[in-house]
């Protein structure tokens, strides 16, 4: 909950030397026709006039001195929950308004300011807040748009029961509504590139032996003397027993490609749009399934951890979860030309492992050339198995090609292909869950070896 703060309250005088610009139409004329009849009572020598004058005067001044002190005393807050939700779901935005001062509220007018594409601006009228009173607003926002996008800051507008004072105050708190793409359920497939280690018998292993357990440690009391470890004990002085061994994660990475030459199109049923909505239910499907997971860019950018790290298990893997999403909430086109800084990243020290064969990764193509065609047919080399899923652009924009020298989608793939990849073509608003049915049965039906995935 992101409590309100005043915006721009000065010292105590000036603060009320600005309420006086609150005065509305009504107050000033009252302010006016006191102070007009005070001057005549004056030099007509009318006490009874005078006494009208003064009242019609002091009473607007009355109303703006009551709600300069309801207005630092009226407090605003706001909870949004939940703070990230799919394109095209809602969030649930509560505002609450409690008055701590001595003197009940006039007619209070609430104003949150939200992006427009969460929908119109909410506006609420409140009746008169008692003293320590509470009132509790709501709203839904929504957006089939992915990004973040900034709630706030809410206006609160009180006015006298008179009409005649009428005062604005700004809360300093903002919240962030993070709009991330949809994904859909995957269905369990076999594909190529597990290591030996995944499946159930990996996840009993996992159990048995902690993550940590890969060198020899001190002897514990218990320990089973058939696990002392005599050449650590005779090099540290004294007894040191053997870990269990730690069995090997599988490892896959998602590749996006942003370049903004090889995609055409904006919106929600853009490709580029597909892609990064497809490459968010591979990496949630990957995550339930075991992996220790990675988010890659054309860029050579890597997500969770820098150098290539991959996401671990348990806590930190619901965190680099939620990190890899809030990464594909915000991803736009990159200027880059090539795929050369991805290549890099998976060639240098954030590859997939010591021993060849090791990782799976599942690539998001847009439109390739020859010369990047062929780079990312190298990839396949740093893998234990590779899957692409390859956008033609231009159809998907209903377009002709821009660049009639770029080699068909077809051409594409049978490249892909004789790499060794499992490469399909992504045609304009296709079911990715069907594709991904049908990349694990293209995979499986080319005698790869796999695990479910």
């Amino acid at each position: 909950m992101s409590a309100g703060a005043p915006r721009g309250a000065g010292g105590q005088g000036g603060g009320l030397r600005a309420s006086l610009s609150g005065l509305t139409t009504r107050g000033r004329s009252f302010l006016a026709a006191g102070i007009a009849a005070a001057v005549c009572a004056y030099v007509l020598g009318q006490g009874a006039l005078l006494r009208v004058g003064l009242l019609l005067a002091l009473l607007p001044l009355l109303c703006v001195w009551a709600l300069h002190r309801t207005r630092y005393r009226v407090s605003g807050s706001r909870r949004l929950t939940p703070g990230r939700v799919p394109a095209g779901a809602e969030a649930r935005v509560q505002l609450r308004m409690d008055n701590s001062s001595r003197l009940p509220t006039g007619l209070l007018m609430l104003q949150d300011r939200v992006p427009y594409v969460l929908g119109p601006r909410p506006r609420f009228v409140l009746d008169r807040v008692e003293p320590g009173g509470r009132r509790e607003v709501s709203y839904r926002v929504r957006s089939d748009l992915r990004g973040r996008y900034p709630l706030g800051p809410l206006q609160l507008r009180l006015t006298d029961p008179f009409g005649l004072v009428e005062l604005t105050r700004s809360f300093s708190a903002f919240d962030t509504l993070t709009v991330i793409p949809r994904t859909e359920p995957l269905p369990p497939v076999r594909l190529s590139g597990e290591s030996s280690g995944y499946g159930d018998g990996s996840r009993r292993s996992l159990a048995l032996a902690g993550d940590d357990d890969v060198i020899p440690r001190g002897y514990r009391r218990g320990d089973d003397l058939r696990r002392v470890h005599w050449r650590s004990t005779a090099r540290y002085g004294e007894l040191m027993v053997r870990r269990e061994e730690q069995p090997q994660r599988s490892r896959a990475t998602v590749l996006l490609d942003t370049r903004q030459l090889a995609f055409e199109g904006a919106g929600p049923d853009s490709a580029f749009e597909w892609a990064v909505s497809a490459a968010a239910s591979s990496l949630v499907h990957l995550l339930e399934q075991g992996y220790a997971v990675r988010l890659l860019t054309d860029t050579g950018d890597c997500v969770p951890g820098p150098g290539g790290g991959f996401s671990s298990g348990g806590h930190e893997s619901a965190e680099a979860a939620g990190l890899m999403m809030d990464t594909l909430a915000v991803v736009g086109h990159s200027d880059g030309t090539g795929l050369t800084p991805a290549y890099d990243a998976m060639r240098g020290g954030g590859g997939f492992g010591e021993a060849a064969g090791d990782g799976l990764l599942i690539a998001f193509f847009g439109d390739l050339d020859d010369v990047q065609t062929e780079l990312a047919a190298r990839m396949r080399q740093r893998t234990g198995g590779a899957v692409a899923f390859v956008l033609d652009c231009a159809t998907w924009a209903g377009q002709p090609a821009r660049d009639h020298a770029l080699p068909s989608v077809e051409q594409r793939l049978h490249r892909l292909r004789d790499a060794g990849w499992t490469a399909l073509a992504a045609p304009p608003g296709a079911a990715f869950g069907e594709l991904w049915r049908r990349a694990g049965s293209t995979a499986f039906g080319t005698g790869t070896s796999g695990g479910r995935v």
